[in-house]
This record gives structure tokens, sequence and C-alpha cells, in this order.
């Protein structure tokens, strides 16, 4: 399974994105290593349609099924509908994406 988080340098939310993947890893038993991605500039931004900071990745899939709509892509903060915590998805939100792609290796 592969997991990223992207964020930009500046982003408050990035060390708790982290640390909400690896809780939301370990509760369901997968082992993997999750791959921070500094997004440097709007170009890379761009290239990885990146939609602000943080956004979190399960195979290449974003956690927030809304994101697959397009959109502008830029270095900017991201909000999550239906988050209690500001720039950070619900943590059932990251569960479900683990959950679907339902690969990885287990404990």
């Amino acid at each position: 399974m592969k997991v990223e988080v992207l964020y930009v340098a500046a982003c408050p939310s990035h060390p708790e994105a982290v640390k909400l993947v690896r809780s939301v890893l370990a509760a369901q038993g997968v082992v993997t290593e999750i791959h921070e991605v500094l997004v440097r500039d709007e170009e890379m931004a761009n290239e990885l349609r990146f939609l602000g900071s943080p956004t979190i990745r399960i195979n290449g899939r974003d956690v927030a099924a809304e994101s697959e709509e397009p959109r502008s892509y830029a270095l900017s903060c991201r909000l999550y509908r239906g988050s209690k915590q500001i720039g950070l998805p619900p943590a059932e939100m990251v569960q479900r994406a683990v959950i679907e792609a339902g690969k990885g290796i287990r404990l």
C-alpha cells in the first residue's frame, strides 16, 4: 500500500496529519511506509494535482472522495468537509480509504 502525505513547508497541520495516518494504519494492522512529499512550487502543485496542505493519498487516491472532481491546484491550506479539526480529515475518512485500498502487509 502506498501512503503519501503531501504538504507545503509552512503547514501547521502536516505533523498531525502524519500522526493521524500512522494511527489509522496501526489500528487497521497495516505496515507500510508513509511518504512525506514537500510541494515546493505551483508547477509541482499542478503536476501532483495538489489540493492543499495536507493532502493524504492512499494508493494514489485522495482520502476525500469529493476531491476526484476537477479543480485548480495551488500552494494553499486545505480544509476537509465534516472535520472537527482544522486542516485534518476525519479519522473515519482515512480509515475508509485504507480499508478500500485493501492491500498491504498485515501484522
